[in-house]
């Protein structure tokens, strides 16, 4: 283990806090600073679209540690406060209240930042996007039974929200500006089952592209589209993507590319390491850069980058290698997707079938398993995400 006395974590996420989790199980006892833009305690992001949003939980729900567990990791905890740069000379970051950080060493872990339309980019009554704990509590006010809800977006953020709200009562249209919402994440074929889901429900799916957010008396009334037309609405969401939250690094020398650009084994620069939404990094499998949005991405990213950043530079550094993985829940429904699903352009059902809502289906292109999909067959994904670790060909056994 190197003999690093003094490391900052610049994110309180899950990444952050996954990442100061595994340098004191490693053994790390010097001093570790956690940094957080909110002010609430590390707390976890996937609920807000449908527990917290639709109701069912409360914010104490979402904390990913007790108090309790928090205070045992020793930390030095800065919360709401941003860092506003990283300088690499002095080994240190600066924060926003004008205090300094001293650190021989930084884990990178600041996320991204939702997109706006036009006509929001300020912030805007009606006019909402969901990645905070607040983001989740300002739109929950609007949805009851009878408000019109326009949903932005054909990712899974918007498809999430827009079953949570219609289950609220809420009339909710879905605009998407593909064909085949979803397609890309989890592959035409379940893309159409969730799609035909939703419209069972009583979401109207509207194909445009959205130009910017209407508004009158400081208040959101709809979205102009690109072919001229509006669609009106007593609130707004917009689902449209996000953008690594990396401004803050523009003069500090770490290099950026779509995010925090890091090499194979995490690391952007001497005594810099990045995890989570905003790091991208060399895909193995593709040589292309890659950064994932994903909830287990930011658990496993950051368990590699600490125990990396421990290594030292004399030790045998081990490649990030991961087999992506993400799952929605939607109607009662958890899909679960390993790998790139929407990349491939062959799906075989290996086990249950479309029509039940209740299958495992493995994804390829060119001869290889690209990904797997499915709803309630557990043990068949798992044999197809040990088949995708191994990079396998399909179907198994072919040369």
């Amino acid at each position: 283990m190197t003999a690093l006395r003094e490391v900052a974590v610049v994110g309180a996420g899950a990444a952050g806090l996954h990442a100061v989790e595994a340098l004191r199980r490693a053994g790390y006892d010097g001093r570790l600073t956690l940094i957080g833009a909110e002010t609430e305690p590390p707390y976890d992001r996937p609920p807000l679209s449908k527990h917290l949003l639709g109701g069912q939980w409360q914010p104490d729900r979402l904390a990913l540690r007790a108090p309790q567990a928090l205070r045992e990791l020793d930390l030095d905890l800065r919360l709401g406060v941003r860092a506003e740069r990283l300088d690499r000379q002095g080994r240190a970051v600066r924060l926003a209240d004008g205090h300094r950080v001293r650190c021989e060493a930084v884990i990178l872990a600041t996320g991204v930042r939702p997109r706006r339309l036009p006509g929001a980019e300020a912030p805007l009554a009606g006019a909402h996007v969901l990645r905070t704990l607040a983001d989740a509590l300002a739109l929950r006010d609007e949805l009851r039974p009878g408000v019109r809800l326009l949903v932005v977006g054909g990712g899974l953020l918007g498809a999430e929200a827009a079953a949570t709200a219609v289950g609220l009562g809420a009339e909710v249209t879905w605009l998407v500006s593909t064909a085949a919402p979803l397609a890309a994440v989890l592959g035409t074929e379940t893309a159409a089952l969730l799609a035909g889901l939703h419209r069972e429900h009583g979401v109207r799916i509207r194909q445009g592209v959205a130009r910017a957010v209407t508004e009158r008396h400081g208040r959101a009334t709809g979205v102009r589209l690109a072919d001229g037309s509006h669609v009106a609405a007593d609130a707004v969401l917009m689902a449209i993507g996000s953008e690594p939250a990396t401004e803050w690094l523009a003069d500090s020398g770490v290099p950026l590319d779509d995010g925090v650009a890091c090499d194979a084994y995490c690391a952007a620069g001497p005594g810099v390491w990045a995890a989570g939404d905003a790091a991208s990094w060399p895909d193995p499998r593709t040589g292309r850069r890659r950064r994932l949005e994903q909830r287990t991405n930011a658990t496993e990213q950051a368990l590699h980058a600490a125990r990396n950043l421990l290594a030292g530079p004399d030790s045998a550094r081990q490649p990030y290698d991961p087999v992506p993985y993400l799952w929605t829940d939607q109607y009662g429904l958890r899909v679960q997707a390993y790998g790139s699903p929407g990349d491939a352009d062959r799906f075989e059902v290996v086990d249950g079938s479309l029509t039940e809502r209740r299958f495992a289906a493995a994804c390829a292109r060119d001869g290889l398993l690209r990904g797997a999909v499915g709803i309630a067959c557990a043990r068949a994904l798992r044999d197809l995400r040990a088949q995708l670790a191994a990079h396998g060909p399909w179907p198994p056994g072919a040369q």
